[in-house]
């Protein structure tokens, strides 16, 4: 009876320090023999629209208006969508950028509307005459919130955990944008045409994600191999 109580303390107090442990993280490794993932986003459904409605600073702010939440082209590609490997654990270093990433408060919206960095930092720039307030969130926790009263001002903050953020403007509501954060750099933004590449792949058998803000987040296996392009065709759904 004592030894089955000491267990039962003993893993009481393991699970919950197992549990908190870091995820391994991403090694660095020389890929020579790796593959490439190209593909497409689709989806077929009706184009929802959301209404803007422009409360303040509306010389650079612009009318009441409506806004696609999702952009597709004439054969239905779907553009500005994330697409990344998930629980990646090595692979090639990410590429040095030729400049910090950067997003724009321009006409009081976020440009790019979507884009996706690596783990480090981001530059946020007022492009406006006016004040914004740039506040991102990962889930429910801050990540930064940058007042920037004027013109021209550029403030760098850091990102330091991956995931997806939301970014919105304290000082004008209807404000949305977003920044995937990767330790790894298998991911892409979708072109105007739906179209996605991510090369230097080690082989192996990956799970794919593919993201936009309207649609679910749909997840399908992908099997890498040496060499070779593997072709992925996804078609989005509505939430």
């Amino acid at each position: 009876m004592h030894f089955a109580r000491s267990i039962s303390t003993i893993l009481a107090l393991l699970v919950p320090a197992l549990l908190s442990l870091p995820a391994r993280a991403y090694e660095t490794v020389q890929v020579t023999d790796g593959g490439t993932i190209k593909g497409k986003l689709t989806y077929q459904g009706e184009i929802a629209t959301k209404k803007i409605i422009v409360t303040k600073d509306n010389e650079v702010c612009g009318a009441i208006r409506e806004e696609p939440l999702i952009v597709v082209g004439p054969d239905k590609g779907v553009q500005d969508a994330i697409v990344y490997l998930k629980d990646v654990q090595k692979g090639k270093a990410p590429l040095p950028a030729a400049k910090k990433p950067e997003i724009s408060n321009h006409k009081c919206q976020f440009e790019p509307h979507v884009q996706a960095v690596p783990v480090g930092s981001i530059v946020i720039v007022n492009s406006d005459p006016v004040m914004h307030n740039t506040h991102g969130f990962l889930g429910k926790q801050t990540v930064f919130n940058q007042a920037l009263p004027t013109e021209g001002m550029k403030i760098e903050k850091p990102i330091k955990k991956p995931g997806l953020l939301r970014v919105e403007c304290d000082t004008h509501g209807w404000m949305l944008g977003w920044i995937y954060a990767s330790e790894h750099p298998y991911y892409a933004v979708t072109k105007k045409d739906g179209t996605f590449s991510i090369s230097d792949v080690p082989p192996g058998s990956y799970t794919l994600v593919a993201w936009q803000e309207y649609t679910d987040a749909t997840e399908v296996p992908v099997t890498v191999k040496a060499k070779e392009a593997t072709q992925q065709t996804i078609e989005l759904k509505k939430k």
